[in-house]
């Protein structure tokens, strides 16, 4: 008697499922399912919202998001704490005063000296291939080279976190990029272009020529995020000539939206596509700037009459070769001296 193989394939896998309707899969039972859903803007926490703390930096009001005793801007930056002050004072300080008194900080362009970043990776990160597949892009790509930390002590440190978090540019002594199960390659690829110097692409100065934001329809106490860098007091250096929607630093159109309509459309009204799967044409173009072939990172940078900076942890403007601080007293030429700003 012949038996049809698969009636009796079928008949053992409605036994199979019959079992398992009755019997709970142990590798499942603790199994959170994912709900986040990725709207093109990253998370310093994906399941909490933080409060809206204001302060100031480089002399200049900034808003900001208190997270777990993090200080998180347009969503996953870490904001250096010590650079981040309650009062307006302090600056820059009258000829006389004590230098100690100084709130400028001992940091400039952010650059990593010799064109490489030292890192390391915690034993307990999950998928530790999204790190190495993504510091594969960046030295397949640019002039960066990555190397594991010995006992250097600038690194980047890569480690659990409730969502993916990144300081901007080199700030100092260790480093952490956060990274939660859900932050996938290219979200780590995007936060590595924070730790090497990069910023939001809508945030650029110029980004008014090329995008609308949609106040009306961000979520509420999250429009600080919507600001350029030069409002909030940061480096307005551009490397490219215009907004790039393929940037794999853009935000999303519906970033934070509060009623499913997007939040940034194109001049036209138009959405766009965000991507996170590498780093795009112009973003590469921007990164050879920064980090020129054979160069120096971390070198002197040279500064241009006509344009804001923010220098050593003020924002200063440059004209006739001189810096010069706009306070309550209108604008007045500072200079820097033994590690703190004064008046000239």
């Amino acid at each position: 008697m012949r038996i049809n193989k698969s009636i009796l394939l079928m008949s053992m896998a409605l036994a199979i499922l019959s079992c398992s309707e009755n019997e709970p899969i142990s590798e499942l039972e603790n199994l959170e399912p994912d709900n986040q859903v990725f709207d093109g803007a990253e998370r310093a926490n994906f399941s909490k919202t933080g409060t809206t703390e204001d302060g100031f930096y480089a002399g200049l009001p900034i808003s900001y998001e208190l997270v777990d005793g993090k200080r998180i801007f347009e969503g996953d930056i870490i904001l250096p704490k010590d650079e981040i002050y309650t009062e307006d004072s302090n600056f820059v300080l009258e000829n006389g005063q004590d230098p100690s008194l100084s709130r400028s900080v001992g940091r400039t362009s952010g650059r990593w000296p010799n064109n490489t970043v030292y890192y390391t990776i915690a034993n307990d990160l999950p998928n530790q291939s999204r790190v190495t597949n993504a510091i594969a892009s960046w030295e397949n790509n640019t002039n960066l080279t990555f190397i594991e930390r010995t006992s250097e002590s600038n690194y980047i440190y890569f480690r659990p976190g409730s969502g993916c978090s990144s300081s901007v540019g080199m700030v100092g002594g260790r480093q952490n990029i956060n990274l939660a199960s859900g932050c996938s390659t290219g979200n780590t690829i995007h936060e590595i272009g924070h730790a090497v110097g990069l910023w939001h692409e809508q945030s650029r100065a110029d980004r008014d020529q090329y995008v609308t934001i949609n106040f009306q329809n961000i979520q509420s106490g999250r429009d600080f995020n919507f600001k350029t860098y030069v409002e909030q007091g940061y480096d307005g250096d551009e490397y490219t000539s215009s907004l790039d929607f393929g940037s794999i630093m853009m935000y999303g159109a519906y970033s934070f939206s509060k009623n499913g309509q997007p939040t940034i459309t194109k001049k036209d009204g138009s959405t766009y596509s965000v991507q996170r799967n590498a780093l795009s044409s112009e973003d590469l173009e921007g990164i050879d700037k920064m980090y020129p072939d054979g160069g120096d990172g971390g070198g002197e940078p040279t500064y241009e009459n006509g344009q804001y900076y923010t220098v050593y942890g003020l924002r200063v403007y440059r004209y006739n070769d001189k810096w010069y601080y706009y306070s309550s007293q209108g604008w007045r030429e500072v200079v820097y001296v033994n590690g703190a700003w004064y008046y000239a």
